[in-house]
């Protein structure tokens, strides 16, 4: 547990996929599933909906990366479209994955730190 008022940074506790209150507990029971509560601080996770949020900000970085791949490979090699696909679409998944859990964990970390609840609504921080 942190010893500063603030509570711990959304950022590293996020990207970490720890509990956004103690940033010790586990925020995800499994990939992408969200646990129910924090298992060293008890904060309970029913306010975590990060909706699709995570997976639009994923397709920009990864969508960035793998064109620019393809159009520099392309104009370096001139490889035939077959080979650009068998190299940028296993990218892409490989890339997706990668990035969308922290994604998601930072996600639900500034959904916490802002009060910010699902359908607009704010509500307090549980601070314990």
């Amino acid at each position: 547990m942190t010893n500063n008022i603030e509570g711990p940074s959304p950022l590293a506790t996020g990207l970490k996929g720890r509990c956004p209150r103690c940033g010790e507990g586990h925020l995800f029971d499994g990939y992408l599933t969200v646990a129910e509560k924090c298992d060293a601080c008890g904060l309970d996770y029913s306010f975590a909906d990060s909706g699709d949020g995570p997976a639009v900000l994923v397709m920009f970085p990864v969508g960035t990366i793998v064109v620019a791949g393809w159009l520099i490979t392309d104009a370096m090699f001139g490889w035939p479209a077959v080979a650009q696909l068998a190299i940028w679409l296993p990218m892409t998944l490989a890339l997706s994955v990668a990035f969308l859990r922290p994604f998601k964990g930072v996600m639900i970390n500034m959904q916490y730190k802002t009060g910010a609840r699902p359908g607009g609504e704010l509500g307090e921080r549980d601070d314990g």
